[in-house]
């Protein structure tokens, strides 16, 4: 065989491999049906603006409630609690209160200690969560502010909470 084949060989081989390889470039790659449809929870999604305050159904829920003389946070309020350490996380410039309240019974200094361990509670899971300290602030109404003046269970579970008040950003 001449040279002449052989490179008009090598040359038409190249042009071929050079061929296929520009067709499996070419070829778009659907995305993963998967990730176009499912949705995303709130506390993955993007940087938390002001606004969400309002319209972000997680941030919108800014109680904590608590069993009886209890300061402990039940688990279903654990995406509650990461929701509002995101949005302090992406707003470092924001700042809350958690107020703590307790039902009617017991004294008043039992009261304003147990408000006040409550609201150290949502704090440092906040914390906990990404939250800087630097952020919250926790004030303890014992049982001076009740959203609830009847005497009865019912009522008395109402009372005993925490409320996530955002003051300034």
């Amino acid at each position: 065989m001449n040279a002449t084949v052989r490179v008009s060989a090598v040359a038409l081989f190249c042009l071929a491999a050079a061929a296929c390889a520009q067709k499996q470039q070419v070829k778009p790659t659907p995305p993963p049906a998967e990730t176009a449809t499912a949705p995303q929870p709130a506390t993955t999604e993007g940087a938390f603006t002001p606004a969400d305050l309002q319209t972000n159904a997680c941030l919108r829920t800014r109680v904590i409630y608590f069993d009886f003389d209890k300061s402990d946070i039940q688990s279903q309020f654990d995406n509650i609690i990461a929701c509002h350490a995101k949005y302090l996380r992406d707003r470092p410039m924001a700042r809350m209160t958690l107020e703590g309240n307790t039902d009617e019974r017991g004294t008043r200094e039992y009261n304003l200690g147990l408000g006040e361990r409550r609201g150290n509670a949502v704090a440092s899971a906040l914390e906990a969560d990404g939250a800087s300290a630097s952020q919250i602030k926790v004030v303890s109404y014992g049982e001076e502010r009740p959203v609830c003046r009847e005497h009865n269970e019912s009522c008395w579970q109402k009372n005993r909470r925490v409320n996530i008040v955002y003051t300034t950003e």
